[in-house]
């Protein structure tokens, strides 16, 4: 779903199936109260609510849907649409692993490892882990179209742009004409 898919009182669930209802509308932002099928409808009246109301990004708007159809036309739309490689399924484990390693479940800003980013070449960089380093944290990321793995220091990653569809589709695109793509 989008920003303008959002009115106050839209009902709609997430990936995991939650049901929530959208209680406002910001410029970016939207706020939700969880739907708790064990409470009575007394406790989501509001505002103020009794209930928390929770954030949703740009990220998590994406990633909700009004039904089970519209949850599967979104994917088969984005997997249609999709300009990202995929990830090999050992590469996958790889960062599975790296993720669960305590050092990495200690990342205080475990957010930054949501947003692909991409360098001053172009290279899209999916984070995926951090460790700590000896001048602070290192952020883990797999280059998706190389099929390669680098590190760098979370100062630097952080300062590198959100990565777009337009890059994901630019990359592939200079993929495709170096033949290195079937």
């Amino acid at each position: 779903m989008k920003l303008s898919d959002f009115d106050i009182g839209t009902e709609f669930k997430t990936s995991t199936w939650h049901r929530w209802r959208c209680t406002d509308v910001g410029r970016r932002t939207i706020l939700a109260i969880e739907l708790d099928p064990d409470l009575d409808e007394a406790w989501l009246a509001g505002p103020p609510y009794v209930v928390q109301e929770v954030v949703f990004d740009e990220i998590e708007m994406e990633r909700a849907f009004r039904s089970t159809d519209e949850a599967i036309s979104q994917s088969m739309k984005a997997l249609d649409d999709e300009a990202h490689p995929g990830i090999p399924a050992d590469a996958a484990r790889l960062m599975l692993r790296a993720e669960l390693e305590s050092a990495s479940r200690k990342y205080p800003r475990r957010r930054l490892l949501l947003i692909d980013r991409v360098d001053t070449s172009g290279e899209i960089l999916h984070p995926y882990a951090a460790e700590e380093g000896a001048d602070g944290w290192i952020i883990l990321v797999y280059l998706p179209f190389s099929r390669t793995f680098s590190a760098l220091p979370e100062r630097d990653f952080v300062r590198l742009r959100a990565a777009t569809e337009e890059d994901l589709k630019e990359r592939r695109g200079r993929l495709t004409a170096s033949g290195s793509e079937s």
